[in-house]
């Protein structure tokens, strides 16, 4: 296995900031781009703080700075500011920026601050149908980065124990088989119907335990609700933990069954046995990179689903 952030930290290589302010699943989609850089250099993650904090505890990162620290606001201005970027970009031997590379005079100026800096945007063009976690790696193919592993990242201890202990809070054996459900997604247009999860449940049948914890985060209140209606008392609701937390229950978890959604990129990372059921619009381009995790496209029947679950729940037990 290719040595991780902590490692090349701790052997003082070249440090390499990157900077990506997306979201949840937008940024998890960058940890095989991530690893490679840290086979042969520390690198810092430049994005959301909760999106940092996690990156560094998984070992994605060996570093977290905030994004709106940067400065880069002034790069974006012909004559615009450029002094506090300049000091926090003097920092690194390289950048890699996955954001501003479609909207001049940013690449041009960052260049002029860091020069050699990679940019790319976030997602691949509209031609090219591979998936974004590739797009992003082949974005630092030319500094020679090694090739990475995708098996999943190791979640601390810590993280895990106070997993469990929310999994028996709410009810759940922790060393039992738990399943835990998102069926909340960041757009309407991408969610799978919870009677549709609801169906697959009732399927699965004896391979699924009980109570079923079901995920709810800050936008998933009405998609949640749904399907904690359905199940009754075969369900319980897991409301809006901590990354650090959420990340520890799904380590803790025989399987996962979710919609397009950052959750869902956190449950491929983490290795938990997962199902991920995609629209026909995202299903090819934000597929995981994780091997333990499922990727059921466009068409998929609940019985396509309820297959690929109790394949899933199988391979854990």
């Amino acid at each position: 296995m290719e040595p991780d952030a902590r490692a090349a930290a701790a052997r003082g290589t070249t440090r390499v900031l990157a900077i990506h302010p997306g979201a949840l699943g937008d940024v998890l989609q960058a940890v095989p781009a991530l690893r490679a850089l840290a086979g042969a250099a520390a690198v810092t993650f430049a994005g959301q703080p909760r999106l940092g904090r996690l990156l560094v505890g998984l070992g994605a990162a060996a570093a977290a700075v905030d994004f709106d620290g940067l400065g880069l606001d002034g790069l974006f201005v012909d004559g615009g500011d450029d002094a506090r970027a300049a000091a926090q970009l003097a920092r690194f031997g390289r950048v890699v920026s996955w954001f501003g590379a479609r909207h001049p005079p940013y690449p041009e100026r960052l260049r002029a601050l860091a020069p050699g800096a990679v940019l790319a945007a976030p997602v691949p063009p509209e031609a090219d149908d591979a998936p974004v976690w590739e797009h992003l790696l082949r974005s630092v193919a030319a500094w020679g980065a090694p090739a990475p592993s995708r098996q999943p990242l190791t979640v601390p201890d810590a993280w895990r124990r106070r997993g469990r202990d929310l999994l028996a809070g709410l009810g759940a054996d922790p060393a039992g088989r738990a399943l835990l459900v998102h069926p909340g997604a960041g757009g309407r247009w991408k969610r799978w119907p919870p009677a549709r999860f609801h169906t697959v449940l009732d399927a699965v049948g004896r391979e699924v335990p009980e109570p079923i914890v079901v995920h709810e985060g800050p936008a998933d209140a009405e998609a949640a609700g749904a399907l904690l209606a359905a199940l009754g008392r075969r369900a319980v609701r897991l409301a809006q933990p901590d990354l650090e937390d959420l990340a520890g229950v799904l380590a803790s978890c025989a399987g996962y069954l979710g919609g397009d959604s950052g959750v869902s990129h956190v449950a491929a990372a983490v290795g938990v046995p997962a199902v991920i059921v995609y629209p026909p619009e995202t299903a090819g381009r934000w597929a995981p990179w994780s091997p333990t995790a499922r990727a059921v496209g466009a068409g998929a029947t609940e019985a396509d689903v309820t297959a690929a679950l109790s394949a899933a729940l199988r391979r854990e037990a």
